[in-house]
């Protein structure tokens, strides 16, 4: 017969949530540009991309979820949905790489930089303690990357116990690190505006932020999953992704603080 499947590969049914996710995306980043330039529709067009992109997020990623149920999911599809996942890390390993480059190319040369003035950080700015807050997040976050690996050992053995409680830690202790960053932040001594030193320092802490907060999602639809049932030691291709992202946002942080919190702010007064 010439329907007859003779491959281990997936060959997706005809889907309109590619479509509409472009559409809404463009109805995003449209109503963002309108909205910074004082349109006054720009707010609900953002508003309504914002709307269109969660709920094809949540169409298109169920019906990936209903094809691994079915057995859709092969060895062979399972291998590439990892390579795809490692090539979204490998692209957010550039994104990163973009705030550190913006970071040492004001702070390596401060004499070549006239927004500097000479010496870095530039004179007048007071630091954040290295030593306070910055180091507890760091401690906060290895140990979430402990008690996630704890969680894939857990499924891969069968322990379903185990799997749940390693990722409620996990969840928690990502909450707990957003929630000292935020305090971090409202009490930080220089503002984002005015100066090289706090730019770089915002843009590059405040997009790992935001990524902890992401993979804090991540991690919490997993555990809804778990509780559900989903997931089996040969088959968990979603948790492992979320666990595989949660370490690349510890490892991002390492740098963040060896280079930002503790060389960045070498020499300079320090707050707290």
């Amino acid at each position: 017969m010439a329907a007859t499947k003779n491959h281990d590969y997936h060959l997706v049914d005809p889907d309109p949530w590619p479509l509409i996710g472009a559409v809404c995306g463009g109805l995003l980043f449209s109503g963002l540009v309108m909205w910074w330039h004082e349109n006054p529709y720009g707010k609900f067009v953002f508003a309504l991309g914002i709307l269109g992109v969660l709920v094809t997020m949540y169409n298109w990623w169920s019906n990936t979820i209903r094809e691994a149920h079915t057995g859709y999911h092969t060895p062979v599809v399972q291998l590439h949905l990892r390579y795809g996942m490692i090539l979204f890390i490998a692209s957010e390993v550039m994104f990163f790489l973009a705030w550190f480059w913006a970071f040492f190319d004001s702070s390596l040369f401060p004499s070549t930089v006239d927004a500097v003035g000479g010496q870095w950080p530039p004179k007048g700015i007071e630091v954040l303690n290295p030593w306070g807050f910055p180091l507890l997040n760091t401690m906060i976050l290895l140990c979430s990357g402990t008690t996630v690996t704890w969680a894939h050992h857990s499924l891969i053995h069968g322990d379903r116990d185990g799997l749940k409680l390693g990722l409620l830690l996990t969840i928690l202790l990502g909450l707990l690190f957003s929630s000292v960053q935020a305090y971090e932040y409202i009490h930080a001594p220089f503002a984002f505006k005015g100066n090289i030193y706090g730019a770089t320092f915002f843009m590059a802490t405040g997009f790992h932020g935001f990524h902890v907060i992401v993979g804090t999602i991540f991690l919490s639809v997993c555990l809804f999953r778990a509780m559900k049932g989903d997931f089996t030691p040969r088959q968990h291709f979603g948790f492992e992704a979320a666990a595989w992202y949660w370490h690349f946002v510890d490892v991002v942080w390492l740098f963040l603080f060896t280079s930002i919190y503790l060389w960045g702010g070498w020499g300079a007064p320090t707050h707290g």
